[in-house]
């Protein structure tokens, strides 16, 4: 049985790991083709005109992948609808940038799609002896927790290969846990893999030196999906269960949380751009461009890792699970106390040197 679990994931990972390796050259002559390029300014790292529009390539790759792979069903087909929505807003702003508020329609519009034609929702958790159950709030709840997933993976990918690498992280993780629980059939399975392959072809020509980005199409979609994997795969039951998929998610939702309170402390809007996020925190230490995402995903397979182990329990020594834990939460107090990612400084010690 296993033996056939892993011949299976193995033919759905290469065949769309091809379709996408193959579509992506043609994707990147639209993109040029179509002037939807990424133009350097001061926040960006690149320095020359890129072609974006790479989420096409990945969201071709996926539909390939569901056509010889998934089931047709209303909880498909509600996947493929809000693709179509999320993945066509994202086109547009690559080849025009849209105001924020213009992208949060696309967002909501293909989250509601999810929760309220799907009915893949976030409805209710079991805590403490007490089961919650949200009723008609599970609608916004639901929703929310998606807007939110796409925007954490779309303010990350700053870096050649950095949100496809932690999307990339994620589905393997998801697909390893799937297979120690036995839940091989499910839908949450069958997205992963199509997901990873997919995401591994788009990273042939994505990772440093990148020839195409994601762009908004791919950023996006990426974060839709890795919504709608995580709500498949753990919602209800449990309170903690909940706690797995922001695990794997780590990097991103800290950098994500750390952007936030930095702009409240400036009193800037939390949408204003800057370029104060992880990577460019790394970058500031020197680390080359390489190097940086080659950290990031060191750190993101820690908490993949911690999240896999948490998902094991019982098999896994209390020792090895607490010794992560505690790696973890150093690494981001010592990163945290070392870097300007919350507040400037180096901007005080250098105003307080002026001073004496």
């Amino acid at each position: 049985m296993l033996d056939s679990t892993i011949l299976y994931s193995i033919k759905v990972v290469i065949f769309t790991l091809l379709i996408a390796a193959l579509s992506i050259p043609i994707v990147k002559k639209i993109a040029i083709h179509i002037n939807a390029l990424d133009i350097p300014n001061e926040r960006k790292v690149h320095k020359k005109n890129m072609p974006r529009l790479g989420g096409l390539g990945i969201f071709f790759a996926f539909l390939v992948g569901y056509m010889f792979f998934a089931q047709n069903t209303i909880k498909m087909n509600s996947i493929l609808i809000g693709s179509f929505i999320i993945v066509l807003t994202g086109i547009i702003d690559d080849i025009k940038p849209l105001d924020a508020k213009d992208k949060l329609i696309g967002q909501l519009l293909s989250a509601a799609v999810i929760a309220f034609y799907g009915e893949i929702l976030l409805d209710n958790i079991t805590a403490f002896g007490l089961n919650i159950n949200f009723g008609y709030f599970s609608y916004p709840i639901t929703i929310i927790f998606i807007v939110a997933c796409m925007n954490i993976i779309n303010l990350i990918d700053g870096l050649d290969g950095l949100a496809g690498g932690i999307a990339a992280i994620f589905f393997t993780t998801i697909i390893i846990i799937c297979c120690f629980q036995g839940r091989t059939t499910g839908l949450e399975f069958t997205l992963a893999l199509i997901m990873l392959g997919s995401t591994l072809g788009f990273l042939i020509y994505n990772f440093y030196p990148a020839k195409i980005f994601a762009g908004d199409s791919g950023a996006l979609f990426l974060g839709f999906i890795i919504a709608i994997i995580s709500l498949l795969g753990f919602k209800g039951t449990v309170l903690t269960s909940v706690f797995v998929p922001i695990m794997i998610l780590g990097v991103p939702i800290l950098d994500t949380f750390f952007a936030i309170i930095r702009r409240l402390l400036k009193h800037k809007k939390i949408t204003d751009a800057d370029k104060q996020h992880l990577h460019h925190q790394l970058l500031g230490m020197k680390f080359s461009h390489r190097n940086t995402v080659l950290i990031i995903y060191g750190v993101n397979i820690l908490f993949a890792t911690a999240s896999i182990f948490y998902t094991l329990n019982e098999q896994i020594d209390i020792y090895i699970r607490r010794g992560i834990y505690i790696v973890l939460l150093i690494l981001v107090f010592w990163f945290v106390n070392k870097t300007n990612i919350i507040t400037e400084k180096q901007f005080k010690i250098s105003k307080k040197s002026k001073n004496k």
